[in-house]
């Protein structure tokens, strides 16, 4: 797995010889790495695990219950230049188990990574809460087209501390702005970003077009995994629900009408919002203070005032409510008059 400069390289260690004898005085571990597909040898020994030392450790085999492994790891650092000289090739590892006499069985399995070149992080990440979700922006940069089939993309990361999830939000290129909706209200968050180097590798002499829009013949090229660099700095931030719904819209008010006990009847458009609780509902009466007249949150779009009196005009306003007791403003008044002898 690499990560910026870094490889990080993980293996079982055997426990027997080639004769099946289980190992008493295990030696050290070499760590190999070289550019050929497939390497008949050490080609270029990059460091030594001695046995027992911090580097190796215990990790259980999940295939048998009840029984442990000996894993090792080394993190191995890229040289600079062997990336900028072969930012379109892979560089291949092994390890070799030696026992006391610097003997070995040969390579293990041996692994690839790409060299491409990676990017210092971002800069200046911020978060802003709005009431559409977290908007995040950094300094964004224009990156080199050079080398010849490498790419950079913006990748960012959210984690929550809650449940220790890490979340890929999205790949994005410049400008350095990215708008998360998918955040609950209420909630820590944790956000970074890193540059992604993509890297296509040639097969053959055909030189890799930098995108298919570029490609005039079929490229003889494959794509590789990408490489992340280093991740920004974090940033924390605690969704704190401050925003209220959309304000309601359409109400209108229509009177029951002569011969009829006398009442209004209210109706407007439904709020859409996600988390609404409910509506509030205001009248006044003509040059009157406007007062909520429902006890308890209205649930539907639409209200019923019983307590009118003849020969009298209402005016009408309804506001939303979200479930953190957020209020709207108040819609557009709707306005009414009671006959005096309906």
């Amino acid at each position: 797995m690499r990560k910026g400069d870094r490889v990080y390289l993980f293996w079982a260690l055997s426990q027997q010889t080639t004769d099946r004898q289980n190992v008493r005085h295990p030696g050290p571990i070499r760590i190999c790495r070289g550019l050929a597909a497939v390497m008949s040898q050490c080609d270029t020994p990059v460091g030594n695990v001695a046995p027992g030392v911090g580097a190796i450790r215990i990790a259980p085999v999940s295939q048998v219950p009840g029984r442990d492994r000996l894993e090792g790891n080394f993190v191995d650092t890229l040289p600079q230049d062997l990336q900028q000289q072969n930012p379109t090739r892979m560089v291949t590892y092994a390890v070799e188990a030696m026992n006391l006499h610097a003997r070995s069985a040969g390579l293990s399995n041996q692994v690839q990574v790409p060299l491409a070149p990676t990017q210092p992080p971002p800069q200046h990440l911020r978060a802003q809460i709005t009431s559409d979700g977290v908007v995040l922006t950094w300094d964004c940069e224009t990156f080199p087209r050079e080398p010849t089939g490498v790419d950079f993309v913006y990748r960012i990361y959210r984690h929550s501390p809650e449940t220790g999830a890490d979340v890929t939000l999205a790949d994005v290129q410049c400008p350095g702005r990215l708008a998360d909706r998918g955040v609950e209200w209420e909630k820590p968050y944790e956000y970074r970003v890193t540059v992604v180097t993509e890297a296509r590798l040639p097969r053959g002499a055909t030189p890799c077009p930098r995108s298919a829009d570029d490609a005039t013949s079929t490229p003889d090229c494959v794509s590789v995994a990408s490489v992340e660099g280093d991740d920004s700095p974090p940033v924390k931030v605690f969704t704190k629900d401050v925003f209220p719904p959309a304000v309601p819209t359409g109400l209108q008010a229509v009177f029951s009408g002569v011969g009829q006990p006398r009442f209004e009847d209210l109706v407007w458009a439904p709020d859409t919002d996600a988390d609404l609780a409910g509506y509030n509902v205001y009248r006044s009466e003509e040059g009157g203070q406007s007062a909520k007249i429902n006890t308890e949150l209205v649930k539907a779009p639409a209200y019923r005032d019983a307590n009118v009196a003849a020969g009298k005009t209402y005016h009408y306003s309804v506001s939303a409510v979200d479930l953190r007791g957020n209020e709207s403003a108040r819609s557009e008044e709707a306005r009414e008059s009671i006959p005096a002898n309906p």
